[in-house]
């Protein structure tokens, strides 16, 4: 949607189109990128590589992510639709959290002989 439907997003958000549109790009690109990354913990799940990256992406983005539509909202007074994106960043930080926490981790590579 950032790449192709920004005019309908900014419509359903009450919000102004990008100005410039490189930003909207710019988020397009990185949030693709984002969802392949998520191919790696999807074909390897108890892999290190896996786990680390739904940490990075999980609790630290998608928590900073919550935080920053909060602050955002309360501080520049962002339409009150954002915080839709508060509440979705908030719950999947808390949701790949949990899981992390309570899935063991794989076994020490150089242990295990």
């Amino acid at each position: 949607m950032m790449l192709a439907g920004r005019p309908f997003l900014a419509r359903i958000f009450a919000v102004p189109l990008p100005d410039p549109p490189i930003h909207a790009d710019l988020n397009g690109i990185f949030l693709l990128s984002v969802a392949a990354g998520y191919l790696i913990p999807y074909r390897e799940p108890g892999s290190r590589g896996g786990r680390a990256y739904l940490w990075v992406m999980g609790p630290l983005l998608k928590g900073a992510g919550a935080l920053a539509f909060l602050l955002d909202h309360y501080l520049r007074q962002s339409p009150r639709s954002f915080l839709l994106f508060a509440v979705s960043d908030g719950t999947l930080a808390l949701l790949t959290l949990l899981a992390l926490l309570g899935a063991a981790p794989p076994p020490n590579q150089h242990n295990a002989q």
